[in-house]
C-alpha cells in the first residue's frame, strides 16, 4: 500500500499537468454506484424503473467518436435485450481528457464507473492508482485468453496479473507511393538495408525518400519504438547497442538527406500530408490515415508493407482496453466484458470503426483483414505490435525516449550519448 500511495501522488501530478483544463460537465461525467435489488414486489432499480427480478445496473464509460459510438451503443442495447441475468448496462460518453481526470479523481474519491475504457499505454498508470480490479482468475475461467495477441494482452498486464482486456488495436506500417518506386526502379523495402538504398534513390528534388513523425511527445515515441524493437532493444536498457543502432540508423537517414530535418516538428498527420503532397515517397504511419489519403489524393496509387526490419519484424501497439473498476460487481461486470469482447462482437466493432481486433479468431471473421490489399497488411502487422510499457510512469519514460530522438536528430548529442542520458532517467523511474 505504501508503494501504491507513492505512485498515486506521482501519477496524479503527471496526468493533471498533461491533460487539458476543464471537465465536461456535470452528471454525464460522474457515476452512480451500481444498485442491486431483489424481491417480489417490483422494487425500484438504479435507473428508477421497477423490476420483479433482481437487477444490477452497471455504468460503463467510454470516449468513442460519433460513428464508433453508434456501433458500440447498438452492441450494448443487444446485450441489455438478450442477457437473462438481470444486468443492465448504461453506456456514457465522456471525452477522453475528462475521463482520464475522472479516473484520477475517482482513485481518491471512489467515484468510478463499473466498467471503463482506457488508452492502452495509460492502463498501467491507472491500475497502480487502484482504478482497475485484478480479473486474472475471471479471464482464466473464461478460457479465451489464448485468442488475444501478445502485445495487446501485455498492455493490460501488470506484475503478471490482468487488470483488463484489449478491445481494439492498431499499429504502424510502411506506406509507399507505387508510381514513385516504379519510376525509380525500387522494390518495396523489407529490411533496413533495403530501406536505406530505396530512400536514397527516391530522394529527388524536394521529395524525400521517407517521412516519419518525430515530435517530442508520445507520437514521436510511438514511431521510434518499432525500430529499436526490431533491432532487439528494449526500454530496460536504452543504451544497449541494439537501441543505439536503431537511433543511429534513423539519424543517418536525416544526415544523408533522405528524411527531412523537419520530421522533428511533424505529427503523424503531418507526415501523411507530406506523403499525400508528393513530398515523400514513403512514410511510416497507421491505418487511421488511410482514409485521408484516399479522400485527399484519390488518384495516388499507394501500397502498404510491414515496417522494414533489422533482426525481427516489429510494430507498436495503439488502441483501447476495457477494465472493471474498483468496487464494481466483478462477476456481473465480467459478463458484460465477455460479451463485448467475444470474437464476433470485436470483429463487428473493429470492421465498422476502421480498427483491428486484438483477437486472432476475430481476424478470421471478416474478409477485409484477409483480402484487402491495405488492411490485410496492417492486420498481419498486429501480431508484431508491442505495447508502450506497460509501466505506471510511462509518460516520463516516453518523454526520455522522444527527447533522446530529438537530441540525436538535431545533432545536439550523438545517438550513444542521447540514449545513455535517457537510460539514466528511465533507470531512475523504474527503480
Amino acid at each position: 500500500m505504501n508503494k501504491k500511495s507513492i505512485f498515486l501522488f506521482a501519477i496524479c501530478l503527471i496526468l493533471t499537468i498533461s491533460l487539458f483544463a476543464g471537465c465536461g460537465g456535470g452528471g454525464d461525467s460522474t457515476t452512480k454506484p451500481a444498485e442491486t435489488t431483489s424481491g417480489d414486489g417490483g422494487e425500484t432499480t438504479a435507473d428508477g424503473g421497477s423490476n420483479s427480478e433482481a437487477t444490477v445496473t452497471l455504468d460503463l464509460w467510454h470516449y468513442f467518436g460519433e460513428h464508433e459510438q453508434t456501433v458500440f451503443d447498438a452492441m450494448i442495447e443487444k446485450y441489455n435485450a438478450e442477457n437473462d441475468k438481470g444486468i443492465e448496462v448504461v453506456a456514457t460518453f465522456v471525452a477522453r481528457e475528462d475521463l482520464m481526470k475522472q479516473y484520477t479523481m475517482g482513485a481518491v474519491s471512489g467515484e468510478l464507473p463499473d466498467i471503463g475504457m482506457v488508452d492502452n499505454p495509460d492502463h498501467a498508470s491507472f491500475t497502480t492508482m487502484g482504478v482497475f480490479e485484478d480479473i486474472t482468475d475471471l479471464v482464466n475461467d473464461w478460457g479465451q485468453a489464448d485468442q488475444f495477441f501478445e502485445g495487446p494482452m501485455k498492455s493490460a498486464t501488470l506484475d503478471g496479473k490482468l487488470y483488463g482486456l484489449p478491445h481494439n488495436s492498431n499499429c504502424l506500417a510502411l506506406i509507399y507511393n507505387k508510381t514513385m518506386l516504379a519510376d525509380a526502379g525500387v522494390e518495396v523495402p523489407e529490411t533496413w538495408d533495403d530501406l536505406m538504398v530505396a530512400a536514397e534513390k527516391l530522394t529527388q528534388g524536394d521529395t524525400y525518400g521517407l517521412s516519419i513523425s518525430a515530435v517530442k511527445n508520445e507520437e514521436g515515441t510511438f514511431q521510434f519504438m518499432p525500430w529499436f524493437i526490431s533491432a532487439g532493444g528494449s526500454i530496460d536498457d536504452l543504451s544497449s547497442p541494439e537501441c543505439v543502432n536503431a537511433l543511429s540508423f534513423l539519424t543517418e537517414m536525416i544526415d544523408k538527406g533522405y528524411m527531412s530535418k523537419d520530421v522533428i516538428n511533424w505529427t503523424q498527420a503531418d507526415a501523411n500530408s507530406q506523403f499525400i503532397g508528393g513530398k515523400a515517397a514513403m512514410q511510416i504511419n497507421g491505418p487511421w490515415n488511410i482514409a485521408n489519403i484516399q479522400n485527399d489524393a484519390p488518384d495516388l496509387d499507394f501500397g502498404v508493407a510491414l515496417v522494414p526490419k533489422d533482426q525481427v519484424h516489429a510494430s507498436v501497439l495503439g488502441g483501447e482496453n476495457f477494465g472493471i473498476c474498483a468496487g464494481a460487481p466483478l462477476e456481473e461486470s465480467f459478463d458484460v466484458l465477455s460479451f463485448i469482447l467475444n470474437a464476433e462482437n470485436v470483429a463487428d466493432y473493429c470492421e465498422a470503426g476502421g480498427k483491428f481486433p486484438p483477437r486472432a479468431d476475430s481476424m478470421e471473421l471478416k474478409d477485409i483483414w484477409q483480402t484487402d490489399p491495405i488492411f490485410s497488411v496492417f492486420a498481419e502487422g498486429m501480431q508484431y505490435a508491442m505495447p508502450r510499457g506497460p509501466h505506471p510512469r510511462w509518460p516520463e519514460i516516453s518523454d526520455a525516449m522522444s527527447t533522446a530522438m530529438h537530441e540525436s536528430f538535431t545533432g545536439t548529442k550523438t545517438a550513444e550519448q542521447a540514449l545513455a542520458d535517457a537510460k539514466v532517467k528511465v533507470d531512475e523511474i523504474m527503480k
